[in-house]
């Protein structure tokens, strides 16, 4: 639940970010107003390093059950504060203001919620089915981000685009929040895993530096770089987002596109555990090397499909998706495995968080960025290049 939500807050922040970009910014050109709230979508991913580092260090010294039960709360609020936050037209540039705040929280929260997450997930499951319980942690992911995009669709349906930038959007805001809040009362009930419980003692007599854990285990962490890049700027362009950027660039009709987009998804959700149940079986070097390799070969002629007809953005989001999925399905229990229990949070976050910041959180507005000043294809080579 708490990753589905996390998720929900990224996707209805890019899907809703057309509606939504004059709420916060000067609205005469559209298109700059877009650009900029996506320049405030990249400044979350700036957060999440100090993120994973404080959430990080909670987990690994605490517990991983109070690190995520601290995360959603933050998160949470941060989405109630993006739903009521009042517009540009009635306080000026302090809306803005509120938006960067929000999305710096969001970003603080979300740093520390994923690792945490992994490594829960990790300890709790039997050593020879890791592979697929893994990949719960992008199945429930993906469920969440799908909702985001349904909703999207259908406010989008329901209300036009009038009432969808004038106020609809801060229905999905207001969802996120309360959603946010149910997940916090779940969390509140977890038991800690048994393995974490079984070295708390050790961890809190042996409290080592964090510079010092991190220089000991300096070749897991670029392990950890080298194998999210690629995959972070692969993942926001073909599951995340491919229905944001046909709706604000290629002026695509929204409710058909994003109906294409939650489609494509959907089969995303059936192609993850199965990749986590081949690498059970074969490992997880050759299921990492199947996805990487298929995307390097597919991406470009892929991107070239899409011309905002919502069918040919299904195909190419779909076909791309295979391949995403592979590392995807399986990163988390990788990640996990090469860290020991007493810098198993922090280790996954600190790099994963600065990675995820560099390359996520700049796709977007590169996605956007990059078509408008050399066109449709350079993205596709950029993503290329990050997978290489």
């Amino acid at each position: 639940m708490g990753k589905a939500i996390e998720w929900f807050d990224w996707s209805i922040h890019s899907s809703f970010a057309p509606f939504f970009a004059a709420s916060f910014f000067v609205s005469t050109d559209p298109v700059s107003a877009f650009l900029s709230t996506l320049a405030v979508f990249a400044v979350g991913f700036v957060a999440r390093p100090l993120g994973g580092l404080l959430f990080g260090r909670v987990s690994d010294r605490l517990g991983r059950k109070r690190a995520l039960a601290m995360t959603m709360a933050l998160g949470a609020f941060a989405s109630l504060i993006i739903a009521i936050a009042p517009s540009y037209a009635m306080v000026g540039v302090f809306a803005s203001v509120l938006l960067f705040v929000a999305r710096v929280l969001q970003g603080l929260a979300h740093g520390g919620e994923q690792p945490a997450a992994q490594a829960y997930l990790a300890e709790a499951a039997p050593p020879e089915r890791r592979g697929l319980w893994s990949t719960l942690i992008y199945f429930s992911g993906t469920i969440g981000a799908n909702v985001g995009l349904v909703l999207a669709a259908v406010l989008s349906a329901t209300l036009g685009r009038a009432d969808m930038t004038a106020w609809g959007w801060r229905i999905a805001f207001v969802i996120g929040a309360l959603g946010g809040l149910f997940a916090l009362y779940m969390r509140s009930r977890m038991s800690e895993t048994e393995e974490f419980a079984r070295t708390e003692a050790t961890i809190a007599q042996d409290r080592p530096s964090l510079a010092h854990e991190m220089w000991v285990h300096r070749r897991s962490a670029f392990q950890v770089i080298g194998m999210t890049v690629g995959l972070t700027v692969s993942y926001y362009l073909w599951v995340v987002a491919a229905a944001g950027y046909s709706i604000a660039v290629l002026k695509a009709d929204p409710t058909q596109t994003l109906i294409a987009s939650v489609a494509a998804n959907t089969l995303f959700l059936v192609w993850l555990p199965l990749w986590g149940i081949l690498s059970d079986r074969i490992g997880r070097k050759p299921v990492m090397l199947i996805g990487i390799i298929g995307l390097i070969a597919l991406c470009v002629p892929l991107s070239a499909m899409i011309d905002g007809t919502p069918m040919k953005l299904f195909l190419a989001m779909t076909i791309a998706q295979v391949f995403v999925a592979a590392p995807y399905a399986i990163t988390p229990a990788i990640m996990c495995e090469i860290f020991p229990t007493r810098i198993r949070t922090i280790g996954v976050a600190l790099p994963l968080s600065v990675a995820i910041a560099i390359f996520g959180g700049t796709s977007l507005y590169l996605q956007t960025y990059l078509t408008r000043a050399y066109g449709p294809q350079a993205v596709s080579y950029y993503v290329t290049r990050c997978c290489s």
